[in-house]
C-alpha cells in the first residue's frame, strides 16, 4: 500500500534522570491517538500511515513529530493537538504554534 503522506512520531525513552524523552512527555500516547483518528477517519485511512520511532533529535521540545513527504516537523505535540493535526493532514492549514523552528532557521 502506498501512502500520500506518513508520520512519524518520536516515542524514544530514556532513564529518568538523563535527557529528556518524546516518549515518557507522551510521545506513546500521541502515536496511539494519532493511530486511533487516523484508522476512524474516512478520507484519511489508507493514506495516511502513523508510525513510532525513536529520537528524532530536538529531545528538549518534544514530543516531536516529521510528515513526510512534507518534511514539516512538529514539536511539543500533545493529545489535544491531535484534531487540529489530524484536520491539517486532511486538507486544512498546517498548525502553525506546533511547527518546529530550527535553532538555524532565518524565522
Amino acid at each position: 500500500m502506498r501512502y500520500r503522506r506518513h508520520v512519524f512520531v518520536c516515542a524514544n525513552t530514556r532513564p529518568v534522570g538523563g535527557k529528556p524523552s518524546c516518549g515518557m512527555r507522551g510521545g506513546d500516547e500521541v502515536v496511539a491517538a494519532l493511530q486511533r483518528a487516523i484508522a476512524t477517519s474516512a478520507t484519511l485511512v489508507g493514506d495516511v500511515a502513523v508510525t513510532p520511532c525513536g529520537c528524532l533529535g530536538p529531545c528538549f521540545d518534544g514530543p516531536t513529530m516529521v510528515v513526510y513527504p512534507d518534511g514539516v516537523w512538529l514539536a511539543g505535540v500533545t493529545v489535544d493537538d491531535v484534531g487540529a493535526i489530524v484536520a491539517w493532514l486532511d486538507g486544512g492549514p498546517v498548525v502553525e504554534r506546533l511547527v518546529y523552528a530550527w535553532p538555524d532557521d532565518d524565522q
